[in-house]
């Protein structure tokens, strides 16, 4: 997780020295159009936004760490190995995108007609989690990616309960980022195809990882 910070800053800090800023998000509503502000008007409550809250702010990050904690429990190396590799791809690759393709979030473009019910239950929001991710950070949708990645190991890792918790959660995270009025719905496509790539890779890399401390920890017992 602290590496993620440090990739998070290190990129806000990078776009501030870049010598152009292109808006891209005009495009992508005209491809869109109200399609996130019509999904809010269906399913706004309080209850609705409590909950979203939650699991944007927290079941992410809580996903990361029951993974971690189930595959080492577990014994599962490879497992473990690409869950680390598979968030740290999740934001490399994201990276260029948020440099050079940067779109702002639905609700802080006027014409989308979305608002932003994180304020409702959260009103420092802007403060607090601001500084940590820009306003234009939005494709691909870390959210989804990291979620969704978190979801594909838990069903491939065999755990049957936890696969379906964890795609029960990236399910309603990624519900989460439209009903808050974060992302856009291309955002979200490209964070499915980040997250596939991703687990896949992290999966690969994963299963090399265990295998090389595997053959490491024998190595002294058979000389």
């Amino acid at each position: 997780m602290v590496g993620v910070l440090l990739i998070n800053k290190f990129e806000l800090i990078l776009e501030d020295h870049l010598p152009f800023h292109t808006d891209f998000t005009p495009w992508v509503f005209g491809i869109e159009g109200h399609f996130v502000s019509t999904f809010q008007s269906l399913f706004h409550s309080t209850t609705v936004t409590v909950i979203t809250a939650f699991f944007y702010l927290v079941i992410l990050q809580a996903l990361i760490l029951a993974s971690l904690g189930i595959y080492a429990s577990d014994d599962r190396l490879p497992f473990l190995y690409a869950t680390c590799c598979t968030v740290i791809l999740n934001y490399l690759a994201a990276v260029p995108f948020y440099l050079l393709f940067p779109v702002n979030e639905v609700w802080s473009y006027p014409p989308s007609g979305a608002i932003f019910y994180m304020l409702e239950v959260f009103p420092n929001f802007e403060q607090v989690y601001r500084p940590l991710s820009g306003l234009n950070n939005c494709f691909p949708s870390l959210h989804t990616s990291v979620s969704v990645s978190m979801a594909i190991l838990a069903i491939r890792s065999g755990n049957r309960r936890w696969g379906w918790f964890a795609s029960a959660c990236s399910l309603i995270i990624v519900f989460s980022i439209f009903y808050m009025g974060i992302h856009w719905l291309t955002d979200m496509l490209g964070g499915l195809v980040l997250a596939a790539l991703a687990s896949t890779i992290g999966l690969a890399w994963g299963n090399r990882l265990a295998n090389s401390a595997r053959s490491g920890n024998l190595k002294p017992h058979q000389t």
